[in-house]
């Protein structure tokens, strides 16, 4: 794990024990920080003390917390008028020093806390903990922060953070599949592979490769990327943010945190990724603009296909230019890839029809492309919708033969289709596969991309692909 000197003898609480929380929880211990943890569910709280290495520093019983309370709204911790505060459970670090105990910050004085650690799915701009941390003067930061702080301690190496409204995870796998391939050790991070805390550094010359959401940009403070990426904005959770401005300006503080001299990379394909990259134009040679349109070969790519793709990749060949990757480590690196879960992924081809599972796609500027890369589609859409619009999807209706609307949203896009492709209600996933199946001919493609985000019906994208994926294999 990665932990820091820095961090010995101050206090911290954390807020979520799932994955990120914990690996924080036991790198600021491991450290000899005093940590107060909390998360509304008592088995991540008990889990936590069962793993390394809070478990060999030894450990008293837990005690119980008495009557379980309803969750907040966010599903992080209990009422502040039922949520007891437990007793410490000394833990110390191998130093000595660390102790860690389990109490609702909210329940708590955090006067004296030198940070509050969250969840990115922690809603700081309503969460009443975020403004209960402001009142005490304590930072609320995230284990992207922590991270940045540690860096001085660790071997030498570079990182880059990479950002987008959508894109984010192809390039980041991408440029981590490169290195790899080029033999430079490298970790993937942020919003997609490990918790970074919970990673062992990497060797002298190493590559952290960060997928790097707003929200945990807004958590962050000090990254000083090496080298920073932006895909694209596009209108996306606003619910977080004093509209489109302030959702964009999230993205922009990426490039903000960076040293001058360390290398921007960006997309300029629409007005507010251009305007980012103007203010950077004082960096020269720095600054690598990437313009829309760009014709590139994908031939021998097969998991790269279509323009967003296209997009994806040119980032990924800056990036790792700047990094001193050779071009015949690049070439080998991209046709090598093979692409992620639930991005354009083909899960099957059955009697001449293939099915791809695009469950990523949670908008309809992400859908868009899916559309764009096939000839005569079945799409499954739907879910909980956050635009009342498909325009970013329009250009490529042409390519949809029958559309198949599920989940909350369903009447509602079945509406905004009506007139302009064949569409039906089908409610549920099964039964748009069942029904786009029936109906789907030889050379055809079925298309789950649904321009939706999945939680009405499922706990996350991953989970409605899965389905999708176990949908078509039950079809005969």
């Amino acid at each position: 794990m990665i932990t820091s000197a820095a961090w010995r003898g101050k206090r911290f609480a954390v807020l979520g024990l799932a994955r990120s929380g914990a690996a924080t929880v036991r790198a600021l211990v491991a450290s000899g920080a005093s940590v107060t943890a909390w998360d509304g569910d008592a088995g991540r709280r008990e889990a936590l003390l069962q793993a390394p290495p809070l478990q060999e520093f030894g450990r008293s019983p837990v005690p119980r917390t008495g009557p379980t309370a309803p969750e907040l709204g966010w599903g992080w911790g209990l009422s502040s008028s039922d949520a007891p505060v437990e007793s410490p459970h000394p833990n110390p670090s191998p130093e000595g020093e660390g102790l860690l105990s389990f109490a609702d910050p909210e329940c708590i004085d955090l006067t004296g806390f030198d940070g509050l650690v969250v969840s990115p799915g922690v809603p700081i701009n309503r969460h009443p903990v975020a403004a209960k941390a402001r009142a005490a003067g304590v930072p609320i930061i995230g284990d992207i922060e922590l991270f940045a702080q540690a860096r001085a301690e660790l071997p030498p190496h570079k990182v880059v953070g990479i950002t987008g409204t959508n894109g984010k995870s192809t390039t980041t796998a991408l440029v981590h599949h490169i290195l790899q391939t080029a033999g430079i050790p490298s970790l993937m991070g942020g919003n997609i592979g490990l918790p970074i805390l919970g990673v062992d550094p990497l060797p002298e010359g190493g590559v952290y490769v960060l997928e790097l959401s707003s929200y945990q940009i807004d958590l962050t403070q000090s990254l000083d990327c090496d080298v920073a990426v932006l895909l694209n904005i596009t209108p996306d959770h606003l619910d977080r943010y004093d509209g489109f401005d302030g959702y964009a300006a999230a993205k922009a503080r990426l490039f903000a945190m960076q040293a001058p001299a360390h290398k921007a990379i960006i997309s300029i394909a629409d007005d507010a990724s251009a305007k980012i990259a103007r203010s950077l134009s004082a960096r020269g040679e720095a600054l690598t603009k990437i313009a829309p349109g760009f014709c590139m070969d994908q031939a021998r790519w097969p998991s790269l296909q279509g323009p967003h793709n296209a997009q994806n990749a040119l980032a990924a060949i800056n990036v790792c230019e700047a990094l001193g990757v050779s071009n015949a480590a690049i070439d080998r690196g991209l046709e090598s890839f093979a692409g992620l879960d639930h991005r354009m992924q083909t899960v099957a081809v059955k009697q001449g029809v293939a099915y791809v599972n695009d469950s990523k796609a949670t908008n309809p500027e992400s859908a868009a492309p899916a559309l764009g890369s096939f000839d005569r589609i079945h799409w499954i859409l739907g879910g909980q919708a956050k635009s009342d619009s498909l325009d970013a999807c329009a250009p490529h209706f042409g390519n949809v033969v029958r559309a198949y609307a599920i989940g909350e949203a369903g009447p509602m896009l079945a509406g905004v289709l009506a007139g302009r492709v064949p569409v039906q209600v089908s409610g549920t996933l099964d039964a748009a596969v069942a029904e786009a199946a029936a109906q789907a001919q030889p050379g055809e493609t079925v298309l789950l991309s649904p321009a939706c985000a999945s939680f009405d019906q499922f706990s996350d994208f991953e989970a409605r692909g899965r389905a999708f994926v176990a949908a078509v294999g039950a079809l005969a």
